[in-house]
């Protein structure tokens, strides 16, 4: 054989060790890039959840079975350390009977839920006059037992916004009104619903009630019947309005709910972990996409996306949160439970699913460069660097108790409060688009986070961490 044809000789067999030589690893921008166009994993987890589990009711068999489901799906996707961590719970079931019907002067049914922790009615329901309060804070203003014997009717006056923060105003309709109604007399609250939607879907949520006041039935009358109820308190010209409300939840004593948690390791598991949170649970009247199957197929995601770009040096910890809805039961678990273990820094998922738009800290200023960094990357997802200081989700209470480093990415919350609560809070309302776009900004911030030798929060060394990381 001649020199050349012994040249190309060896040039074919080096071809094919060419050909199969592995690729580096994607660099954290381009696989955050990607995910805008390809991920694999969040929708896949709502889908799932929301089709083979459906609505996970705090404390209940349904939850139990989110929790199993939850554990065998982090199994086959890469995570360790995968676990339940139960705790026990007082609760709440709603029952199957909630009616309400406007008997004068204009008789017709409304279309009402209970709320969390409302007290049943009598067998055959209850009928009396209704009080119109148009804010709680009029509530708030009548003499004690001037409701005795009557149905206390909390109105507000909510609206889109993108940060939510209409909820803060039209909230305490729900989250105090029926305490406060119990109070002064009244033999039970149905309030307008605390949300933005036009449907006949009442929003459901918790309530309570001071110490020492016995619960009272508490609904919630969807938008458009609450706006029919206002319409005929002002076409009574003074005529007592009255109604028939009948509902049958109640408190089913102690049951077990529980935490589900997994990690993927990092390189240095002396640092102290990178905490990504969500909730599992959802009210019984919805499967719950948004609220919160979303955040939690976003956060696991996020966590994926970032190992495949290799080992990080910290710890990626998920916690999906049992029992959120209903208390923050989970949230306050987790905390009292880890509580001796340090968290370099707390990011929760809980708004939908729409486009995240802004991203705070709570430690601009005192890692000014890490803030910086960290916007810097986001930006080109559209998203902005804010100015408040980031107060984390419900599930982080571990991370505020220890006083450390939290993060908020803020989703577009313009119509979230369409679904939040209600029956409407389903798969199709999911935008895949924007879900990537969450998981992409998610990809990047906790890549950046993984990866940080230094104290998230100050930006100093951390003595206790030796610098000998394992093999990657």
């Amino acid at each position: 054989m001649t020199k050349p044809l012994l040249a190309l000789a060896a040039l074919s067999l080096a071809l094919p060790t060419l050909a199969t030589a592995t690729p580096p690893p994607l660099t954290l921008e381009a696989q955050s890039d990607i995910v805008l166009v390809d991920d694999r994993y969040a929708y896949a987890f709502v889908e799932g959840l929301t089709t083979e589990v459906g609505p996970r009711q705090a404390g209940t068999e349904a939850e139990a079975r989110a929790r199993a489901w939850a554990v065998e799906w982090l199994k086959k996707n890469g995570f360790t350390n995968v676990a339940i961590e139960p705790f026990m719970m007082d609760t709440w079931v709603p029952g199957d009977i909630a009616r309400a019907r406007v008997t004068a002067p204009f008789a017709q049914d409304l279309v009402v839920l209970p709320l969390g922790d409302s007290a049943a009615t009598p067998v055959g329901g209850i009928e009396a006059e209704v009080v119109f309060f148009r804010t709680v804070d009029d509530l708030r203003a009548v003499p004690d037992g001037s409701l005795k014997g009557k149905i206390a009717y909390i109105s507000h006056a909510m609206s889109r916004t993108q940060d939510g923060s209409q909820y803060g105003f039209a909230g305490p309709a729900r989250w105090v009104g029926a305490g406060i109604a119990a109070s002064k007399g009244a033999v039970a609250t149905v309030i307008k619903s605390v949300g933005t939607d036009n449907h006949r879907n009442p929003h459901t949520g918790g309530t309570s009630f001071p110490d020492g006041v016995a619960p009272i039935p508490a609904g919630a009358l969807s938008l458009p019947d609450a706006a029919n109820l206002e319409r005929m308190f002002a076409r009574a010209q003074g005529r007592p309005v009255t109604m028939r409300l009948e509902m049958n939840p109640r408190q089913i004593g102690q049951t077990e709910s529980g935490n589900v948690v997994g990690e993927i390791v990092g390189r240095n598991p002396s640092l102290p972990p990178v905490l990504l949170a969500c909730h599992l649970d959802s009210w019984w009247n919805a499967p719950g996409a948004f609220d919160d199957a979303a955040g939690c197929g976003i956060i696991i995601a996020a966590a994926r996306h970032v190992a495949s770009g290799g080992r990080p040096l910290r710890t990626i910890r998920v916690l999906l949160a049992g029992a959120e809805e209903v208390g923050l039961f989970g949230s306050t678990a987790y905390s009292k439970a880890h509580i001796g273990e340090p968290i370099a820094v707390g990011l929760e998922s809980d708004f939908g699913a729409d486009r995240i738009w802004r991203f705070d800290s709570n430690f601009r200023e005192s890692n000014p460069a890490l803030h910086k960094k960290l916007a810097a990357a986001v930006a080109r997802f559209g998203v902005s660097s804010g100015t408040d200081v980031a107060g984390g989700g419900a599930d982080l209470n571990i991370v505020r108790d220890q006083k450390g480093a939290l993060i908020d990415l803020q989703q577009d919350g313009t119509r979230y409060f369409d679904l939040h609560h209600t029956p409407d809070d389903t798969l199709d309302k999911i935008d895949p688009a924007q879900l990537r776009q969450n998981v992409a900004v998610w990809t990047q911030v906790v890549g950046i986070l993984a990866n940080e030798s230094t104290s998230i929060q100050t930006g100093s060394p951390i003595p206790s961490a030796p610098p000998i990381m394992e093999g990657k």
